[in-house]
């Protein structure tokens, strides 16, 4: 559901979001279950990690009620499958570097799904490391321009919080933060009323990728939309540095 924080990718994500919102929170759900579980809380107050994707969970809109719902299936009321997380790193079609956060109750399952479509779409599954050390990770908090914000006091009011960068876009404000950082600035803004189109800890690439094959475009754009439609993949990053249209 990520790559590299420039608008295209996040509106991209905002439209696949629209289009199959049921998946999209049914993943944001496993990623709460995976925080109770590894946060050992099922209280944000005390739960970092649970507080920071409950974040991500309402710049995605996500309900109240089922963000909830998520935490008490997770705390044991209900039937809550065992998941776990791995991350799964390969080449898109033009040496696009692509990195895969999964939860999964399966491991074998969620390994040959993904080499099928990498298989498919003319890339290749790697080995843990092939291309991880090409991204950094960072916190990412993006809101969407408005006339009710000064840009100014925003990126002020984002650098005092302790953000790293404050990025203009066309259509969007970008705060970078370190990820120790990230619970901190993003709870401040929130303070001061701010909202998020995206609000999250991500692998940002050290060098983008542009593809002029436009069957490597293509074989890239359908692999991002079956990586994504995967109900064991969680997160997506990648390098391809994709044109405005």
């Amino acid at each position: 559901m990520s790559g590299h924080s420039k608008w295209a990718n996040i509106k991209r994500q905002k439209g696949a979001a629209d289009a199959v919102r049921g998946k999209v929170f049914t993943k944001l759900g496993r990623e709460i279950a995976i925080a109770v579980k590894v946060g050992g809380s099922a209280d944000p107050v005390a739960n970092s990690k649970l507080k920071d994707v409950i974040a991500k969970a309402k710049a995605a809109n996500m309900p109240n009620d089922n963000i909830m719902r998520s935490i008490k299936k997770a705390a044991g009321e209900g039937d809550a499958t065992n998941y776990e997380e791995l991350t799964y790193e390969g080449y898109g079609p033009g040496g696009v570097a692509v990195i895969c956060e999964c939860s999964t109750d399966n491991r074998n399952r969620t390994a040959g799904d993904l080499r099928h479509y990498f298989d498919k779409f003319g890339g290749n599954l790697g080995q843990s490391g092939c291309v991880s050390y090409m991204f950094n990770k960072k916190g990412i908090i993006v809101i969407e321009k408005d006339s009710r914000i000064d840009e100014d006091t925003l990126m002020m009011e984002a650098l005092d919080a302790g953000a790293e960068d404050f990025n203009v876009e066309d259509e969007c404000y970008e705060v970078i933060t370190d990820p120790a950082d990230f619970s901190a600035v993003r709870e401040q803004l929130e303070a001061k009323n701010y909202e998020f189109l995206q609000a999250e800890i991500s692998m940002i690439p050290n060098m983008t990728t542009k593809l002029a094959d436009p069957e490597h475009i293509k074989f890239m754009d359908k692999l991002l939309e079956n990586l994504e439609d995967l109900d064991d993949v969680l997160n997506i990053y990648h390098s391809w540095e994709q044109d405005e249209e």
